[in-house]
């Protein structure tokens, strides 16, 4: 690894370490980088924002979009003091960013009581008997509103 890859995930760790000692939230960190620069920063504030969706990388997501003013990340790369929970690797797979480096993975996290596996698991499991159940009801209304959506010829796309 080059020097800029380490600068930034120590970058990463180092923020993991401040939210954790501020009390923010768990001990995770996050750094976007966009042309060799950061242009976002994040770590967990799940506790102290009572957002359970306030985790590091998505955090650090939506400062990089705020500072770039686009909901694109294309180019960008994600450095995670920890490998992305389900949700963080859904919303970097949504923001278009390119590559995700990590230092910490989900087994070292669930070491420290930080433990996705039922999450991973859930995602094979039907829908009807997950530990959350889904029930699907009133879909044609729904499926009007997405036909609305591909006639509407003003739409942003992404």
């Amino acid at each position: 690894m080059s020097e800029s890859h380490e600068h930034f995930m120590r970058r990463a760790i180092e923020l993991a370490r401040e939210g954790m000692n501020e009390g923010s939230g768990g001990p995770f960190g996050s750094v976007v980088v966009l042309d060799g620069k950061i242009i976002g920063e994040g770590n967990n504030r799940v506790t102290s924002t009572n957002d359970p969706t306030a985790h590091a990388e998505v955090v650090a997501i939506r400062n990089a979009c705020k500072t770039i003013g686009s909901f694109d990340l294309t180019g960008a790369v994600v450095y995670a003091s920890c490998e992305p929970c389900p949700m963080c690797l859904a919303a970097i797979y949504w923001s278009r960013a390119e590559r995700i480096y990590i230092a910490g993975d989900r087994h070292d996290a669930a070491r420290a009581g930080f433990d996705d596996a039922y999450i991973y698991d859930e995602l094979s499991v039907k829908a009807e008997i997950r530990r959350v159940p889904t029930e699907q009801f009133l879909r044609d209304e729904s499926v009007a509103v997405f036909d609305e959506w591909i006639a509407k010829a003003d739409k942003v796309k992404y």
